[in-house]
């Protein structure tokens, strides 16, 4: 029985990458916290792989725009810490195709969502019909019947380069990570968890698990399973022949919602430009998902960029795939596991990588401490929406 490590963190993508860094922080000079990772750091399994994420601070739900300063405090301080350049700040534009939408339950995901919440939350913002989007942004092809949001601070968040640096700077406090080192059961015994390994058993004091589509298999025998969705989503990199174009400077990151949502990227991280669709990807689990791209989900992005960006289409430099660990009402999961107080659990939901460094400071304090002065309670494991079976599943568009 090893002890030599009081704090484990179960998985070393964004998330668990991030809490081990805050905890190492936290317990120096003596750290003994310990990152158990099922593959090696950086793989291509999960959900905190690729370049770049959208960070921003427009939101469309009031308990994400109080977390979304918090979010860019924490990365810049990560930045001081380690000298790396993470959030590259491009501006950001939320464009919602009405005709497209009319009818539809969009759950306050629509321009008057966004912003009533960026109102109440003191979030700068300008409002804009198709023709002067056009104006600023010519790379756009809109028919008119668009509206648009957009918010200066948005930009690009360096997914690859944030997750090394985590782990960088928590092996400069101390902290060990063992990669190749799948956990196959967790056991309360009140004191202490086991943590068992196919090599060793670790007895902790607390364990943070942030195995996103993996999670119900780590806590197999702890807690009933939780209600998660997993999907398998895609992006394509497109190597535009346009790239001053769309170089951060002059580009913004951009959200559509329309018949389906997008979420685009200018040239960052390959000499490319990036498009995916949020959501609507096949049902699947960690074990039964493929790297195979959907040929369908190209061609449709393919004639969205055609119709409304057709500057950034060039030949396919790759498509990747990624999972989306999803509950019912699409939240955040972070929290201690009802009945076993010493394991906290996080799951991303398909879109917490812009929170990921706030996350897992939030997770050590809970760790250390058992309490955070962060508002997170609509995001606990014990909310109805992961206890009450009857519960609905509701993806909004």
């Amino acid at each position: 029985m090893n002890t030599d490590h009081p704090f484990v963190v179960v998985g070393c993508g964004g998330i668990g990458s991030a809490a081990l860094f805050w905890l190492a922080r936290a317990a120096a000079p003596y750290s003994r916290v310990l990152g158990l990772e099922r593959h090696t750091l950086g793989h291509d399994h999960g959900a905190s792989q690729d370049h770049s994420r959208i960070i921003r601070l427009a939101q469309h739900q009031d308990v994400y725009a109080a977390l979304a300063p918090h979010a860019y405090r924490t990365w810049r301080q990560i930045e001081s810490l380690s000298g790396q350049t993470l959030v590259t700040e491009t501006g950001g534009l939320v464009i919602e195709d009405v005709q497209s939408r009319r009818g539809l339950d969009t759950a306050g995901r629509d321009i008057d969502g966004y912003a009533a919440v960026a109102a109440r939350h003191g979030v700068d913002v300008e409002l804009l019909d198709a023709d002067a989007l056009t104006a600023r942004w010519p790379q756009f092809r809109l028919h008119g019947t668009e509206r648009a949001l957009y918010q200066r601070r948005s930009g690009i968040l360096d997914a690859r380069r944030a997750n090394a640096t985590h782990i960088a700077l928590a092996r400069g406090y101390g902290a060990q990570v063992r990669e190749n080192s799948p956990v196959r059961a967790l056991h309360d015994a009140g004191r202490y968890v086991e943590v068992v390994t196919d090599d060793e058993i670790y007895r902790a004091e607390h364990v943070v698990v942030a195995a996103d589509a993996r999670t119900n298999e780590v806590l197999d025998g702890l807690v009933p399973a939780l209600p998660l969705t997993v999907t398998q989503e895609q992006v394509t990199y497109y190597a535009t022949p346009n790239l001053l174009d769309f170089a951060p400077g002059r580009f913004p990151v951009f959200m559509w919602h329309g018949a389906e949502n997008y979420y685009g990227f200018g040239v960052y991280g390959e000499v490319a430009t990036k498009l995916g669709q949020h959501m609507g990807g096949p049902e699947v689990t960690a074990d039964s998902r493929t790297f195979e791209p959907d040929p369908l989900r190209r061609k449709r992005q393919e004639e969205f960029l055609v119709e409304h960006v057709p500057g950034m289409l060039g030949p396919e430099l790759y498509t990747k795939t990624c999972l989306y660990t999803i509950p019912p009402d699409q939240h955040l999961v972070l929290g201690p596991v009802p009945g076993a107080p010493r394991v906290s659990v996080a799951v991303g939901a398909g879109h917490a990588f812009k929170f990921a460094s706030l996350l897992g400071r939030i997770l050590a304090e809970l760790a250390l401490s058992g309490r955070t002065s962060y508002p997170v309670g609509a995001f606990a494991p014990d909310r109805p929406a992961l206890t009450d079976p009857a519960f609905p599943r509701s993806f909004h568009v």
